[in-house]
């Protein structure tokens, strides 16, 4: 039997998340004190040219989010020496770089993990093990809102999206979806 793979759901709360962030401060889910929500953004680390790209974006966004009540942070397994190198040669001076998520704490956040193939495109070597990306949207109570998982580092959603489908949630007070579990699905399907 397959073990069973942790996801998180919709309006429960989500697990610890305490790493370093690159300038010597700690990212602590726990104490931060959005009025709206806060992105977390797992990303696969500095050998990614789909994450760099990503990565950009977000940090020309910063100030969109901020001005919706949303605390950003960019998290990777990479160590710090790592996290630094994306920092500065990605130039991402408004964007909080977490580093060091350790792969006990990424699978119980539901992310995916890979083995490295080697260098990229970027001509990096791929750490032995890495996480793929993932986003959140976390409520200040610190249940989650929102969360997209992949497998791998294609088709991820645009923060311009983002950035819509916030500005409606907090218009309409959109509630969060997906929180069925199987319980209860499983008792919805009995009716």
């Amino acid at each position: 039997m397959t073990p069973s793979f942790p996801h998180l759901l919709p309006r429960q709360p989500v697990p610890d998340l305490r790493v370093p962030v690159v300038g010597g401060h700690t990212y602590d889910i726990r104490k931060e004190t959005p009025t709206a929500f806060s992105l977390v953004v797992f990303y696969r680390g500095l050998h990614c040219p789909v994450c760099k790209t990503q990565l950009k974006d977000l940090d020309a966004k910063i100030g969109e989010f901020e001005r919706r009540g949303v605390s950003v942070v960019a998290i990777s397994t990479d160590v710090e020496e790592r996290a630094v190198m994306t920092n500065l040669d990605w130039q991402l001076p408004q964007l909080r770089i977490g580093y060091g998520l350790s792969l006990p704490a990424a699978r119980e956040w539901g992310l995916y993990i890979s083995r490295s193939r080697g260098k990229t495109s970027l001509g990096i070597e791929e750490p032995e093990l890495f996480s793929e990306p993932a986003l959140y949207l976390v409520r200040p109570d610190g249940t989650l809102f929102f969360g997209s998982v992949q497998t791998m580092p294609f088709a991820r959603p645009h923060f311009s999206d983002v950035l819509g489908a916030i500005d409606y949630v907090l218009k309409t007070n959109y509630p969060a979806r997906g929180e069925v579990d199987e319980v209860t699905f499983e008792s919805a399907a009995a009716k």
